[in-house]
């Protein structure tokens, strides 16, 4: 009866993983997708401030990489674009937003503008 036991367990465990894993494969394919989208939108590229202190650069792959000052990479993580709203989300668990006005980023207190 223990086997049997056991083995209903180990049977129920089983079918958690796999359910786990297409929940996995799903959000996986999601965030693909993200990516995907992130490499379509206009505002991909390098952001500063009007001083250069503050850089942003928006990468095509849903990621950004900040400087600030001369400390290159000072901050990194995801980003999201929904319209004009920009969302970050720094690889220390920080969070942050911003918006795009007239081809100006807003954000933190900051303007920022695209690097040409």
């Amino acid at each position: 009866m223990a086997l049997v036991r056991s083995f209903a367990l180990a049977l129920a465990a089983g079918a958690i993983f796999i359910v786990t894993s297409k929940v996995y494969a799903t959000m996986n394919n999601k965030s693909n997708a993200s990516a995907t989208i992130q490499q379509s939108h206009p505002y991909v590229g390098m952001w500063v401030t009007a001083d250069g202190y503050v850089r942003h650069n928006l990468l095509p792959n849903g990621r950004y990489d900040e400087a600030r000052g001369r400390r290159e990479s000072a901050y990194q993580g995801r980003y999201e674009v929904r319209g004009n709203h920009i969302d970050y989300w720094d690889d220390t668990g920080f969070t942050a937003d911003g918006d795009f006005i007239d081809d100006v980023l807003h954000h933190g207190g900051m303007i920022l503008y695209r690097q040409k």
